[in-house]
């Protein structure tokens, strides 16, 4: 089965896709039972329909960059790509990419994506810091496979270097854009999305993370991550041990060690978890969180802990190997075959999880889970 390889890439304990690769040789041959094609055209649909909502239409013929659709959907599409053999971007892909480029290259004319007039005092300097996080974010993810970074990509890591928090208690973060809307988009996401901006640095092409010129940067957000880790929601600890799989040194071994229990503890017997576990949440219309495993919490920890390079912590080794096992099964066995997708449902509301908004969480999921399917297919 598939979860067996994936317990010898964890008891290998190396990188996940430099090392995954180099375990992959020696392995035997594994059956994959998951379709990457309907992943694959169900994120592409959901980039069309964000491109053509209303909603998400702002200043120059361009689009809102979505925390929920668009990020993930650039941290995936690029390893379907690779699992699918394509030769070319797909037309979601070109038009996210096309939107982005063109906000990047005329950064100083873009409006914010939403004003203080409209939606109350400091809305512009939030979405402007969190615009260039973003942008940053998924320019890099296109350039992770390249030689160098790009010059568009370079703007786009200045433009959020130009808003980093220099003083204060956030110092080395960016004052995020909160509409009460977890995960993304509440007091949560500043952390969430610090991290993920270290990791879009830690991957960078050609050396970037090294480069002097923004040594000061990177030691400011590396601080901040390090100082508000125990803060933090369980959610947001483990996106930062994704990040320490490319950052070392940004947790110690203790925090991985303690995290990795507290993760242990809290998955279901079915071998998925739920993102209601993974923090302290409350719906605004006061209905009852979901509990049922979803691909968001799953996906996301399984990936993790397969970036970290913790995956000799004993109840994922050879001593109990059941719960990484069950955990890829869970993903394995989850997707909904009619749409290529996995579930998930919002924390905010309680949303028809077939209706547009009420994919949101659905769409990170599947980007998710199939980031962490990609050790099981990518090098086949």
């Amino acid at each position: 089965m598939c979860s067996g390889f994936l317990l010898a890439a964890f008891a290998a304990g190396v990188p996940r896709r430099e090392g995954v690769r180099a375990a992959d040789k020696s392995a035997p041959a594994v059956k994959v039972d998951w379709d990457a094609r309907a992943a694959a055209q169900y994120l592409d649909s959901r980039e069309a329909w964000w491109q053509n909502w209303d909603h998400a239409k702002r200043d120059h013929d361009t689009r809102c960059v979505s925390c929920h659709t668009q990020a993930p959907y650039a941290l995936a599409r690029p390893e379907l790509r690779s699992m699918l053999r394509e030769s070319s971007l797909s037309p979601g892909e070109k038009a996210m990419l096309a939107d982005v480029e063109k906000r990047v290259r005329n950064w100083d004319q873009m409006l914010p994506f939403y004003s203080d007039e409209k939606y109350g005092e400091g809305k512009e300097i939030e979405s402007r810091n969190a615009e260039s996080v973003l942008n940053a974010i998924i320019l890099a993810s296109y350039d992770a496979g390249a030689d160098r970074l790009s010059d568009l990509t370079r703007s786009a890591f200045d433009h959020a270097w130009a808003v980093q928090s220099k003083t204060g208690p956030e110092t080395g973060a960016w004052v995020w854009q909160d509409f009460n809307y977890a995960p993304w988009e509440s007091k949560e996401s500043q952390y969430h999305w610090a991290a993920l901006m270290a990791m879009a640095v830690a991957r960078a092409p050609g050396g970037y993370s090294k480069d002097t010129k923004i040594a000061a940067n990177v030691a400011l957000l590396r601080g901040f991550l390090q100082s508000h880790y125990e803060a933090q929601p369980l959610l947001n600890k483990i996106v930062a041990l994704w990040t320490a799989g490319k950052m070392p040194g940004l947790l110690t071994d203790t925090q991985k060690t303690d995290l990795l229990a507290q993760v242990h503890k809290l998955q279901h017997s079915d071998g998925g978890w739920s993102t209601t576990d993974l923090g302290t949440w409350e719906r605004r219309d006061k209905t009852p969180l979901e509990t049922r495993s979803d691909g968001y919490a799953t996906g996301l920890i399984v990936l993790a802990i397969e970036e970290s390079g913790t995956l000799e912590e004993p109840r994922f080794g050879p001593a109990a190997t059941s719960g990484a096992e069950r955990a890829a099964h869970w993903i394995l066995t989850n997707q909904d075959k009619t749409t290529g997708s996995w579930p998930a449902w919002s924390l905010n509301k309680n949303r028809d999880p077939k209706s547009d908004a009420g994919l949101f969480m659905t769409d990170a999921a599947t980007a998710y889970c199939v980031m962490a399917l990609y050790p099981l297919w990518g090098s086949r």
